[in-house]
């Protein structure tokens, strides 16, 4: 749940999605993640439009439409560079957002199923939840 919650995130801050074949768009894979999670703004904004608290961008808008398919096909339309950005945004959310992480998981896995469902991979990548 949470790589997948993360691989959102990402979505939010770098892609335009659409479902196009079953993939999402790559248009926005080469996106620097880490600058990106380096701006303050940027991240409280995603995270402000993906928790309804704030102006989404059309990407963002597009984004929600989507989570909800990413979290319960383990992100199988998602490129090999969006599953290894979701790592790097995992991290970085449960290491430096932690309240924000909450409620988005509070929001998008509120049963708490993608949690437990994805709790061992979290925990080779070094986040123990």
């Amino acid at each position: 749940m949470l790589r997948h919650l993360i691989q959102a995130l990402v979505f939010a801050a770098f892609c335009a999605l659409v479902i196009a074949d079953d993939h999402y768009t790559t248009k926005h894979d080469n996106i620097d993640v880490n600058e990106f999670l380096s701006n303050k703004r940027l991240v409280k904004n995603a995270i402000n439009c993906l928790l309804d608290r704030g102006n989404c961008t059309p990407e963002i808008t597009e984004l929600k439409k989507v989570i909800d398919d990413a979290l319960k096909t383990d992100c199988s339309k998602c490129s090999e560079k969006q599953k290894a950005n979701t790592k790097i945004v995992l991290r970085h959310m449960y290491e430096n957002e932690q309240e924000a992480f909450k409620e988005l998981e509070a929001k998008y896995d509120k049963d708490g199923v993608y949690r437990n469902k994805y709790r061992e991979e979290a925990k080779k990548e070094g986040v123990n939840i």
